[in-house]
């Protein structure tokens, strides 16, 4: 009975010792938790190196609780097919254009209103600020958990043949982003826009279903673009803006701990996307350029912007008009 009783005291003692014991050496946690992360290319674009970098933060401070499972390359399909996987839950998270998500939030698309911002900084202040709140709960409420915005940096026209006036896109077939506000706005210069996944752009340029595009210098040389449009017009029309966002499956399941760690950990993230992308830009047209890429720019600038203006007024009951002008005051 004596050795009995000494057993059960002893059992009790280290249960007790277990529970006493600071959280990051409790088994409580065991149970490691996978995330699958679509990354749309591989692992020297910042399109995968951010998640690389959150992958690290979260590791730190919450040793082995996740695992991050990075698909890269498009495997898991263009920006459309992933949001409709994280929605489904059998994707825990990725980035995406604020393009790509306006079918769910039509809002978005006061970010993508062509000639609207000056330059990065114009389009931080705008995300930072109430309507960077405003987006980040009707994200919610279609299931996209925000973590942080992202500047993909400028969008640029790429074409077969220079290209440097408007009219000059007459008759051209365009791959748009599968969004209403950039077949809107290609359509103004007499193109025919075309809604083609990223993944599937250059067989569609290289086999003559679309003569032209617009695309950011860090995606361009990312997809090899140089070699079936070779022709850059620095345009920036456009500040392709963008999420770090999760499943609200996934995001939901975390304890208030996780919760703010991940939120941490992706502000961080965010910021070291964007200051990537900056080097990335520059090294980007640099290969373009060595690989038979030329940059030109284009003339003509107010009649670029006059096509342009009439997607605001199309847009300005969708986005709000207020936020356009609180935009342009910023």
């Amino acid at each position: 009975m004596n050795g009995n009783r000494r057993s059960v005291l002893k059992a009790m003692g280290s249960a007790a010792a277990v529970l006493s014991a600071p959280a990051f050496l409790r088994p409580a946690h065991a149970r490691v938790r996978t995330l699958t992360v679509a990354s749309l290319l591989g692992d020297d674009k910042p399109e995968t190196r951010i998640w690389l970098k959150i992958g690290a933060l979260v590791e730190e401070r919450l040793p082995g609780r996740f695992r991050f499972n990075i698909v890269r390359n498009g495997a898991l399909g263009g920006e459309k097919e992933v949001a409709e996987g994280v929605r489904l839950g059998s994707i825990q998270a990725s980035l995406a254009t604020v393009s790509s998500l306006s079918g769910w939030v039509p809002e978005l698309q006061i970010l993508d209103l062509p000639f609207l911002f000056r330059d990065a900084g114009h389009v931080r202040k705008t995300v930072e600020g109430t309507i960077g709140e405003e987006l980040t709960a009707k994200l919610a409420a279609e299931q996209f958990v925000t973590g942080g915005f992202i500047n993909y940096g400028a969008r640029h026209l790429l074409t077969k043949e220079p290209v440097s006036r408007p009219e000059q896109l007459q008759g051209k077939k365009i791959r748009v982003i599968q969004s209403p506000l950039h077949t809107r706005l290609w359509g103004a210069f007499g193109s025919t826009p075309v809604g083609i996944p990223i993944t599937e752009t250059y067989n569609a340029l290289s086999t003559g279903v679309a003569d032209a595009m617009d695309l950011t210098k860090s995606a361009y040389a990312g997809f090899r673009l140089y070699e079936v449009v070779p022709f850059m017009t620095e345009t920036n029309h456009i500040w392709a803006s963008g999420v770090v966002y999760y499943a609200a499956g996934f995001w939901n399941g975390l304890d208030e701990e996780e919760k703010a760690v991940f939120r941490q950990a992706s502000a961080e993230g965010a910021t070291y996307f964007n200051q990537l992308i900056v080097e990335d830009e520059a090294a980007s047209v640099a290969l373009a350029l060595e690989n038979g890429g030329e940059l030109l720019k284009p003339e003509a600038y107010e009649e670029w912007q006059a096509g342009a203006q009439g997607v605001w007024d199309e847009f300005a009951p969708t986005v709000g008009a207020g936020r356009i002008k609180t935009v342009q005051a910023l």
